[in-house]
């Protein structure tokens, strides 16, 4: 048994799903309000006895390990890596099936982080500068804060005693290579480190502060604070400091407070705010974004209060604003900064996240606030800032809105703005869309026959009882979509040799077909109990009967409009004969849809 088999084999799905979402029971299966698409009515499906899942409103279905991936953004190998100690599985370096490269350069950054908390221990002084920062040993330890001394060489060291090379540690950015030769020397030196982890608490990289005792120069200059440098493993863009401790949190609060710096997300978690990220200083990226719209649509930005223009040129507001994130800016109470805030009263932090302003009304009043709209120049100042902003909205209800709003607010008339913005409006092209390999996904633009044809199909496969029934009284033809039909073939063959329906045996019927039907198996095992998790039984066969004829009758119309196209061709061509020919079709169809009542 392989690793991914033996940990599927020792982990129940609902246990791993249900610590995501609420799974309320549906029949045999269970029922959710899908978490990777906006829904009121839950279409997310999960079956403990098949051990997958699937949501028939976006589509997304697959094992544990395909909604792990999708949930926390990660490869195969990361989610293996994930589950692997939740079912007492220990993985050896050659189970992994991603690139052992990558495994190698993950394990170098986790002993790093290791030695360095380890260190941070042994060091009064740092200890004492964290204390005085106002975090307690609980949360130095939580974060694996830790200390990487004044050497050249100790992490290197370490390292390669533990069999790793020199070029895997350069890879993983631990160590900077002295020019002109082939020696390698610790990156980071007399610096608190901060470890930074990937959202299923992975560490890939590090921020390092240089110790405030220190007093060589060399390291002062190098910069207050010095980060990893993108990596194979870390790139700064595509992760969001504390999310892995945060996401839960901001699954239940449906709210992200993103800060700044590490220290005030490490601060906010101290004092409970753990729904707190931090961007690190940098602007928010189109990947950072993606990992948000997981968890929650709605985030609240802490800014200095007195900078109004940095959010107009901020890039990460024009990505948030095109993905449609509900935007508030929190104004920082007293302190320069959210650690400081909450070093001086946290509940007055609390209170200005509960207040925090929708960013456009925030934008809008400091604009105003600043300009004389009794001058033209003033007017003309506010609406170029202020439509430089509208014209960041994808969403036209949004962009209506705020238009009509600012026409309110200078006296201006909407047309004219309308004019002016459309003069510089760009069409957005922000897209977020998710790269995972689960299995063929359902079209939520199906036509009405196609879903018939799904909740047939999926019927069967609920009640066999009733496959001889349908089998003598549909054929392929009558399906619609051609997806359906190869599958529809392949249960009447497997039916006529096994004169029963076993789900297990067929499935390893349509594994060696072809793969692809068995996933669709999965996903139409799933469908039945969606929309008739407690239909009795007396009922079923109407609903099968029913099924049928909607089939039966739409396959005809399509038939007969198919053929009415063609009379009318062969007319123009002067093909009396063919003309005859389809004349003589079309009413045999025709009689045949008198006997369906149609």
């Amino acid at each position: 048994m392989n690793p991914s088999e033996e940990i599927k084999s020792k982990l129940d799905i609902t246990e791993v799903l249900g610590e995501y979402i609420s799974l309320r029971p549906a029949g045999g299966n269970l029922r959710a309000v899908c978490p990777f698409h906006q829904e009121k009515t839950p279409s997310f499906m999960v079956s403990p006895e098949k051990q997958i899942w699937h949501c028939f409103g976006c589509g997304r279905g697959g094992d544990i390990f395909g909604f792990v991936m999708e949930m926390e953004g990660l490869n195969f190998s990361e989610a293996l890596r994930l589950l692997a100690p939740k079912a007492g599985v220990t993985l050896k370096r050659e189970d992994m099936e991603e690139s052992s490269k990558r495994s190698r350069l993950l394990e170098v950054v986790e002993l790093a982080r290791d030695y360095y908390h380890l260190q941070l221990f042994k060091n009064e002084s740092i200890k004492k500068y964290l204390k005085d920062r106002g975090l307690n040993e609980e949360t130095v330890r939580s974060f694996k804060i830790g200390y990487s001394p004044e050497s050249w060489d100790d992490v290197i060291t370490l390292l390669k005693q533990k069999k790793y090379t020199d070029e895997e540690i350069f890879l993983a950015g631990l160590s900077a290579k002295k020019e002109g030769t082939a020696k390698y020397y610790n990156r980071f030196r007399d610096r608190i480190m901060f470890p930074i982890n990937d959202v299923s608490g992975q560490p890939i990289g590090f921020s390092a502060r240089v110790n405030p005792a220190n007093t060589n120069p060399e390291l002062e200059k190098m910069g207050k604070y010095i980060n990893s440098p993108r990596t194979n493993i870390y790139d700064k863009g595509r992760v969001l400091f504390a999310l892995d401790k945060a996401k839960q949190a901001i699954k239940s609060e449906n709210l992200a407070v993103i800060v700044e710096g590490q220290m005030d997300a490490i601060s906010s978690h101290q004092h409970g705010f753990k729904n707190t990220v931090a961007s690190s200083g940098t602007a928010l990226t189109a990947e950072q974004i993606k990992l948000i719209k997981r968890y929650t649509n709605n985030v609240a930005l802490a800014f200095d209060a007195d900078n109004a223009g940095q959010i107009a040129a901020d890039r990460g507001i024009k990505e948030a604003m095109a993905a449609e994130l509900d935007i508030k800016v929190i104004i920082i109470p007293g302190g320069k900064d959210p650690d400081e805030a909450l070093r001086q009263n946290p509940a007055k932090w609390a209170e200005a996240i509960k207040s925090a302003r929708p960013m456009m009304e925030y934008y809008f009043d400091k604009v105003l606030k600043e300009a004389d709209l009794s001058q033209s120049t003033g007017k003309k100042l506010v609406a170029k800032k202020i439509l430089e902003m509208i014209n960041k909205f994808s969403n036209k209800i949004e962009i209506d809105h705020w238009l009509r709003r600012l026409s309110n607010k200078i006296n201006i008339s909407e047309e004219v703005l309308r004019e002016t913005i459309n003069s510089i409006r760009k069409p957005v092209e922000v897209k977020y869309t998710k790269k995972v390999s689960l299995p063929d996904r359902i079209d939520i633009s199906q036509s009405r026959e196609d879903k018939l044809s799904g909740l047939l199909l999926s019927l069967i496969l609920k009640f066999p009882d009733f496959t001889e029934y349908v089998v003598n009284n549909l054929s392929a033809e009558h399906l619609d979509g051609p997806h359906y039909r190869p599958f529809y073939n392949q249960l009447i063959i497997y039916y006529n040799t096994n004169k029963a329906l076993d789900y297990h045996s067929f499935r390893g019927h349509l594994e060696s077909q072809d793969p692809a039907l068995a996933s669709q198996l999965d996903t139409l095992s799933l469908l039945a109990d969606k929309d008739f998790a407690e239909i009795d039984l007396a009922l079923v066969k109407g609903e099968i009967i029913k099924t049928i004829l909607a089939l039966k009758k739409s396959s005809l119309k399509n038939r007969m409009a198919e053929i009415e196209k063609q009379i009318a061709q062969a007319e123009n061509n002067n093909d009396s004969q063919k003309s005859s020919d389809l004349m003589s079709e079309l009413k045999l169809l025709s009689e045949e849809s008198k006997e369906l009542d149609i």
